[in-house]
C-alpha cells in the first residue's frame, strides 16, 4: 500500500480508504439481533482484507443505517493505533441534536475515540450555516475534539463548488470529502484551495458515481485499453499529488483487487495516462462535435435561475456521457434522482419542457438554440422511473 500526508491531520493516510456504505445490512438501525450472521460475517470479511491489504482508513456515517453497529463487532478487536477511523454526522439547526447523534455513533462503534470527524452533508447555503454559525455544530465538534472524542474534524460535500469554496476558505476545517474524477472535475478549484490549506483531500465514490465502473459499458473498456476503466479512474485521480485517498466502497472482500493493480503504474502515470485520455476526448468530439464539447457549459444559468428548477448542467453533462461513451446506465441512475434528490442532486429533470420557457435563462448561452433539444433527447434516452438515494432506499 501507498501513504500520503493527510494534511494537517499529519496522519499517513493509504492511498484507497474502505468506504463503509455498501456492505451494511440495512440503511436504517434495526436491533443488533435482526443482523443476519452471513451479512456481518461478510462484512468482517472486507475489513480483515482491507486491514491485510494495509487499507487502515474505515470510513463511516450515522446515515449508513447499521454501519457504524456492525463495524464495533470487528474494529475493537484490532490494536486502536492501526486504525484510522472515520464517521460522519449530518449538520443540524440544533447543535445539541448533532452531539446526541455523534454519542450514538461512537457507541455503535464500540471506540473511545474517532480519529476523523466529518460534518455530513455541507451541501448549500443552509446546511453550512448549520455548521459554521454561533453556538454551531462546529463548536460542538471542537468540544469533541478538546474532550479527547475526536482528532480532526472535516466536511463531506455534494455542493456546487462555490459553497465547497466557502466551506474550505473559512479554514476552520482539517480536511474534505468531496467529488472528482474523470468524468466530473468541476471540483478542482476546491481540491487547489483545500491544498493551500493544507486540508486532506478525500475523493468520494469514484468508482460508482464516478461512472457505475463496476459494470463499464463496452465503449468505454475499449477507450480505457489497456487499463480498465476502474483502474484508468484510480490512476488519474491519485496522479494528482493534491489527492490523497479515493474510497472504495468494498460490497465483498473481492471488490478491492481491481483497484490495487493502479498501485504499480504510478510512477509510469505520465506516460499512460496520455494516450487513454486523448482517446476519450476524440470519442467526445467525434459524438458530439467540438464546438459542443468546447462551448456547452459557458454560461449555462444554476438551477435555482431555470423555469421549473431544471438542472440543464446536470442533465446535459450525463447526456454528453451517454452519447460519447454508451454511459446510459450511469446517465439513468443520476438523472432519475433529479428531483428527488434534496441537496444531494438538487434540481428537477427535463421532463416538463412543454411547459418552460428557456429562452431567457438561456440567452447568453452560445448554445441556446441547441439546449432544448439536447434537454429533450436526454428525457428521451434518460427519463424512467424515479430513483432513490441508497439512504432512502
Amino acid at each position: 500500500m501507498l501513504y500520503r500526508r493527510f494534511g494537517r491531520t499529519e496522519l499517513q493516510m493509504p492511498v484507497f480508504s474502505c468506504g463503509g456504505m455498501r456492505y451494511q445490512y440495512k440503511w436504517q438501525d434495526v436491533e443488533p439481533e435482526e443482523i443476519p450472521t452471513d451479512n456481518q460475517e461478510n462484512l468482517e470479511a472486507v475489513i480483515r482484507r482491507s486491514l491485510e491489504l494495509g487499507i487502515n482508513h474505515i470510513e463511516t456515517a450515522r446515515g449508513y443505517g447499521t454501519s457504524e453497529m456492525q463495524l464495533g463487532k470487528i474494529l475493537p478487536q484490532f490494536p486502536r493505533e492501526n486504525l484510522i477511523v472515520q464517521t460522519k454526522v449530518s449538520p443540524h439547526a440544533d447543535s445539541q441534536e448533532f452531539r446526541k447523534t455523534f454519542e450514538k455513533s461512537l457507541a455503535y462503534l464500540q471506540l473511545d475515540y474517532v480519529d476523523l470527524l466529518g460534518l455530513h452533508g455541507i451541501n448549500n447555503a443552509e446546511t453550512l450555516d448549520h455548521s459554521i454559525r454561533k453556538d454551531c455544530c462546529l463548536e460542538v465538534a471542537k468540544q469533541l475534539q478538546m474532550e479527547g472524542k475526536v482528532r480532526s474534524i472535516g466536511f463531506s460535500t455534494h455542493a456546487p463548488t462555490e459553497i465547497i469554496l466557502q466551506t474550505v476558505n473559512t479554514n476552520q476545517f482539517d480536511y474534505v470529502n468531496l467529488h472528482w474524477y474523470y468524468i466530473n472535475q468541476w471540483n478542482w478549484p476546491a481540491i487547489e484551495a483545500a491544498n493551500k490549506l493544507d486540508m486532506g483531500v478525500f475523493i468520494i465514490s469514484p468508482a460508482n458515481k464516478g461512472g457505475l465502473l463496476y459494470q463499464p459499458s463496452a465503449k468505454l473498456v475499449d477507450l480505457c485499453a489497456p487499463l480498465s476503466p476502474m483502474v484508468f479512474n484510480d490512476l488519474f485521480c491519485l496522479s494528482h499529488s493534491q489527492v490523497h485517498t479515493l474510497s472504495i466502497g468494498a460490497a465483498k472482500s473481492t471488490d478491492f483487487d481491481e483497484h490495487l493493480k493502479t498501485l504499480e503504474l504510478l510512477e509510469n502515470a505520465a506516460e499512460i495516462l496520455p494516450p487513454i485520455i486523448s482517446r476519450l476526448e476524440s470519442a467526445a468530439i467525434k459524438n458530439l462535435g467540438e464546438d459542443w464539447v468546447k462551448t456547452w457549459e459557458t454560461n449555462l444559468p444554476t438551477w435555482e435561475e431555470t423555469p421549473g428548477g431544471v438542472n440543464i448542467r446536470v442533465i446535459l453533462w450525463l447526456l454528453n456521457l451517454a452519447l460519447a461513451y454508451d454511459m446510459i446506465e450511469y446517465g439513468k441512475m443520476r438523472y432519475n434522482l433529479l428531483g428527488n434528490g434534496s441537496s444531494w442532486f438538487p434540481g428537477n429533470k427535463a421532463d416538463k419542457l412543454d411547459e418552460l420557457d428557456l429562452q431567457e435563462c438561456l440567452s447568453r448561452s452560445p448554445q441556446a438554440e441547441k439546449i432544448p433539444q439536447m434537454l429533450a433527447k436526454a428525457q428521451t434516452m434518460l427519463g424512467g422511473a424515479e430513483v432513490k438515494r441508497l439512504s432512502q432506499s
